[in-house]
C-alpha cells in the first residue's frame, strides 16, 4: 500500500509502499476514509533533531484519522468489520489511572504505552495511507449516525483539542462573560463552534487575516478583531473594561499571549493550545489577578465522543479541504504558507 512516511527530521515526508499492516491479537487495522493535515506535522518536519522526542521517523504521519474496521486481531470484541470509527490519537499504557479515565494524553507510565508521549502519526504509523494499524479497540470510537469518516478525521484533534480546553474553563463561561480566540485557523475556527455551543460566553475572534474573521463570523463569533496592536484594547472596550474571563490560543506566539495577558480578565484563564513556542512572563503584577496560565494536550477519549455527537447533531461543521493521497504534500505546503482556510483532509 501506499504511505507518506516522515523517513528523517527536518524533511518532507515520502510517498513510499509499504506492506499493509496485519493485526496481532487486541489490534484492529482499519481502512482510511480520512486523515486530517495538522500543523503539528510541519512541526516535525522542520524543527525537530534527534534525541529531542522519545521518539523519531520513520513512520507514516496523519494522527487525525477516521475510517471502517478492516480487519481485527484475536480477542477483539465488539466491532464489527465495516463498522465506520474515528482513532482516539494519543496512545498510553492503558492502565495508569489517566489512562483508565480515557486521557491517553496525559498517561503516567510512558514505559508502557506503544510509543512514549505519541500514538499514530505520532512515532508509529498513522493515516496517510491506505489502511492503519490501531494498537487497541479501546483507541476506537463508532461514529454516530449521519457523520462519515471524512467528515469525522479532523474532529479528532482540531476539535477534540479546543474541546477540551474550552471544557476545563466552562465554570468561567456563564452569562455575562466573555471568551477570545485567538487564531482562526483548523483549531480556532472549530474552538469558537464550540463556544457557541456549550456556554453561554459572548465570542470574540481573533486574527490576521480577513478570511479567517469572516470565517469566525459564520462559525458564530460575536466580536471580530483584526490582530495587531489595538487588538487588546477594542477586546477591553467590547467587554466594558473588564476583560476576557477566557482566553484560547490557538498560536502560542510571544505576540498572541502577550494579546492573551493584555486582553484577560482577573481570576480568568489563558489556555496555550498552539505550538508557537512563545512565552509569557508570570509574575506577581505581571498578569491579571488570578489569572491561570495553562497549557493543554489533545483530549479524552469520553470528550472525543461528545465531540462527534456535537458534529452528528450539526452543532459543529469543519470547514475543510480535501486532497487524494497523492497530493497530501500539497495540503501541507498551502498550510504552510497560511493559504489554507480550515482544514485539509486527505482521502485516500
Amino acid at each position: 500500500m501506499r504511505a507518506w512516511r516522515l523517513q528523517a527530521w527536518k524533511s518532507d515526508p515520502e510517498l513510499v509502499e509499504v506492506d499493509q499492516p496485519r493485526p496481532g491479537p487486541g489490534q484492529v487495522v482499519i481502512r482510511i476514509g480520512g486523515a486530517g493535515a495538522c500543523h503539528s506535522d510541519l512541526h516535525l518536519m522542520r524543527e525537530f533533531d534527534a534525541g529531542q522526542l522519545p521518539w523519531g521517523p520513520p513512520f507514516t504521519l496523519g494522527h487525525e484519522n477516521a475510517g471502517w474496521v478492516h480487519e481485527t486481531g484475536d480477542g477483539v470484541t465488539g466491532l464489527q468489520v465495516g463498522t465506520p470509527v474515528a482513532v482516539h490519537g494519543p496512545w498510553g499504557c492503558g492502565t495508569c489511572s489517566r489512562c483508565l479515565a480515557g486521557l491517553d494524553p496525559y498517561c503516567e507510565n510512558p514505559e508502557a504505552a506503544p510509543v512514549a508521549g505519541g500514538g499514530g502519526g505520532l512515532g508509529l504509523d498513522g493515516g496517510m495511507a491506505e489502511f492503519m494499524i490501531v494498537p487497541a479497540a479501546r483507541h476506537l470510537v463508532p461514529l454516530p449516525d449521519g457523520l462519515d469518516p471524512v467528515t469525522a478525521a479532523p474532529l479528532t484533534d482540531a476539535a477534540l483539542t479546543p474541546y477540551h480546553a474550552v471544557r476545563r474553563s466552562w465554570g468561567k463561561l456563564s452569562p455575562g462573560s466573555t471568551a477570545v480566540v485567538i487564531g482562526i485557523g483548523g483549531l480556532g475556527h472549530l474552538a469558537v463552534q464550540i463556544l457557541k455551543a456549550t456556554t453561554a460566553a459572548r465570542i470574540v475572534a481573533v486574527d490576521t487575516r480577513g478570511e479567517a474573521l469572516d470565517l469566525a463570523g459564520r462559525a458564530g463569533a460575536d466580536l471580530l478583531v483584526p490582530a495587531g496592536e489595538r487588538a487588546a484594547e477594542e477586546i477591553r472596550r467590547g467587554t466594558g473594561g473588564r476583560g476576557a474571563d477566557a482566553i484560547f490560543d490557538c498560536v502560542g506566539t510571544d505576540r498572541t499571549l502577550a494579546l492573551g495577558v493584555a486582553c484577560g480578565r482577573m481570576l480568568g484563564d489563558l489556555t496555550i493550545i498552539g505550538l508557537g513556542g512563545g512565552a509569557v512572563p508570570v509574575s506577581f503584577f505581571g498578569v491579571p489577578y488570578e489569572l491561570s496560565v495553562q497549557s493543554t494536550y489533545w483530549g479524552s477519549r469520553p470528550e472525543l465522543v461528545e465531540v462527534l455527537d456535537l458534529a452528528a447533531r450539526g452543532l459543529l461543521n469543519t470547514a475543510t479541504t480535501t486532497f487524494p493521497l497523492t497530493d497530501a504534500l500539497e495540503a501541507y505546503r498551502q498550510m504552510e504558507a497560511g493559504s489554507l482556510v480550515g482544514r485539509a483532509v486527505v482521502v485516500p
